[in-house]
């Protein structure tokens, strides 16, 4: 019988620790190839993790809520397959001897690259009003960390969790006196505490789901963080839209491909990105991050409601055509609960299509840490002024609206203004004889 290790998937990039959300399998039982033995989270999506192997599962090393960090050993599956080599735990290899009490050395271990399986979301089970990993629990107590002093620590993870950074800064800036709790005073809610909903009359309860709680503090966080301004322009995309409308049928037909507007949005946005580059920053502090690659994520409705943002990593570099296929490949596997890790972080830029809904503009949210976030409204034939060489005449126009917040911290009107006329400029100056 060999003994294979289960590790952490890695999750992307930047990802560098999972919490594990639900175990399906329990010690002795059967698990087939591919079969998912447990459902774990990280702050961009919820995954099944399968098995590489068929066997029984003999040990979990870790308990639901824990956080594990990626390429851990997380459980001990007992195969008898063909061609595979044992694989000792991480306890068993310690707790092992040679003949002279020397410890043994661990056999390799099957560390099979596991691929991940994007599940609905679903909330975790937590003890008490805020969830430690055991590692915080472990810094407090040898920090001397109060439960209440720790209660006060912001949380930088998911759902607003303490990580290790966040202890270790706090540890070095902390003074030597800990917070005490107050012996007389009475406990009271804070001042911005939103009051209590009333359950009386004909109500419904509905829980919110993981995402849901994830986009709320998100959305918090963002207004708490950045001080947001927003600026209007009205375009004139009549060219665009016949240009469209009079390929999209050969688009279709040569590419295999349905060309919206939201590609061609994309397309404007990536060239006035590299015209005004400090709209492509991030804030660190007193620092100002430019980002020298554009990543622009474009926000999609799920049909549970929620949102969620795939990104288009290097926009700039595709034509129109690469751009089309990104967002409907994007668009698609996000309705389908699909997206990897990796396609739903690093953006630099996020465009919103508000006009997909009806909505004439908006006054998006800025996605942190980007700062700024642009929306389309819808288009509408409305009457315009025209300047002719004969002066000037009304006609009926292709108009719609931009709208974009921006962090008035770091991006000024002028700054603002000119990007987001510059957008439009692009959108205006369409070709309508571009060919495809």
């Amino acid at each position: 019988m060999a003994r294979v290790e289960l590790v952490m998937p890695k999750m992307g990039e930047s990802i560098m620790e999972a919490t594990i959300l639900k175990w399906r399998k329990k010690p002795g039982e059967r698990v087939a190839l591919d079969e998912p033995v447990l459902d774990i989270a990280t702050d961009k999506v919820d995954s099944e993790v399968p098995s590489p192997v068929e066997g029984v599962v003999v040990e979990l090393l870790f308990q639901e809520n824990d956080v594990v960090p990626i390429n851990k050993t997380i459980a001990i599956i007992e195969t008898e397959a063909a061609g595979v080599q044992p694989a000792a735990s991480p306890a068993l290899s310690q707790s092992a001897s040679n003949g002279n009490g020397a410890p043994k050395s661990p056999e390799p271990a099957v560390a099979a690259e596991v691929p991940y399986i994007p599940v609905p979301a679903a909330p975790p089970s937590i003890s008490g009003n805020r969830f430690y990993s055991p590692l915080v629990r472990t810094i407090a107590k040898e920090e001397g960390i109060s439960q209440t002093e720790l209660e006060t620590i912001a949380g930088s993870g998911m759902e607003g969790r303490v990580t290790k950074k966040d202890m270790l800064a706090y540890v070095s800036q902390r003074t030597a006196a800990p917070v005490q709790p107050a012996a007389t005073a009475p406990v009271s809610p804070p001042a911005a505490a939103a009051p209590a909903a009333s359950l009386t009359g004909n109500v419904e309860i509905v829980e919110m789901d993981r995402m849901r709680r994830l986009i709320a503090d998100h959305m918090v966080m963002s207004k708490h963080t950045s001080a947001h301004v927003t600026s209007f322009v009205e375009a004139d995309v009549t060219n665009l839209v016949n240009w469209r409308n009079q390929v999209k049928d050969a688009f279709r037909k040569k590419y295999g491909e349905n060309i919206t507007f939201t590609p061609i949005f994309v397309e404007a946005v990536a060239r006035a990105i590299r015209d005004f580059p400090l709209i492509n920053i991030s804030v660190d502090g007193a620092r100002i991050i430019v980002k020298k690659d554009i990543n622009i994520g474009m926000a999609a409705a799920l049909p549970s409601g929620n949102l969620i943002v795939p990104v288009i990593k290097n926009a700039d570099y595709l034509n129109l055509v690469g751009l089309t296929k990104q967002v409907n490949d994007l668009a698609a596997r996000a309705r389908q609960n699909q997206l990897k890790p990796d396609e739903i972080q690093g953006g630099t830029f996020t465009l919103t299509n508000v006009g997909t809904f009806g909505n004439v503009m908006g006054t998006p949210i800025i996605n942190q840490p980007q700062v700024a976030i642009m929306a389309t409204g819808a288009i509408r034939k409305k009457p315009a002024v025209l300047e002719t060489e004969y002066g000037d005449v009304i006609a009926v126009r292709q108009m719609m609206f931009l709208s974009m917040s921006y962090d008035h911290r770091v991006v000024d009107g002028m700054l603002g203004g000119s990007f987001i006329r510059r957008v439009a400029d692009y959108l205006e100056q369409f070709d309508p004889n571009r060919e495809i």
